[in-house]
């Protein structure tokens, strides 16, 4: 286990390459497109479970930032890095902060165990393209 973890913070400093700024605009992309195909199908079910998806994350008793960071939480232990990537995105937009961002990740990997932690490098990396985007608000 403890290579393990070294091999997590052997490269802190690493700059994002264009592989992993494509690989979220390509996740970006697909989504898109594969939502359209997916609500085009036509069932009223699928359009109603899409629906009240979209609804859960509105501002409620709980307000919409802490909706998402409670789905990347899920998300992460649940272990779905698309969900993931989404859940981060949402999370910038809502207005979470990088810290706020990683202190969930850190419920998530307490909640979920040592197998989140490739889910958590995903995450991460994830991040810095977002704040390379300037997705995040300055404090």
């Amino acid at each position: 286990m403890r290579n393990f973890i070294c091999a997590f913070v052997a490269k802190p400093n690493q700059k994002m390459n264009n592989t992993d700024k494509n690989r979220l605009q390509a996740f970006r992309e697909e989504r898109a497109e594969l939502n359209e195909k997916t609500l085009n199908a036509g069932h009223l079910g699928i359009k109603r479970f899409f629906n009240m998806d979209a609804n859960t994350y509105r501002d409620g008793a709980l307000d919409s930032k802490t909706k998402e960071l409670l789905g990347l939480v899920a998300s992460s232990v649940l272990r779905c890095n698309d969900c993931i990537d989404y859940h981060l995105e949402q999370c910038a937009k809502t207005g979470s902060t990088k810290e706020e961002i990683l202190d969930a990740m850190n419920v998530a990997l307490i909640v979920g165990g040592s197998i989140v932690i490739p889910h958590l490098r995903r995450a991460v990396e994830t991040i810095e393209v977002l704040e390379e985007e300037g997705a995040f608000q300055k404090q």
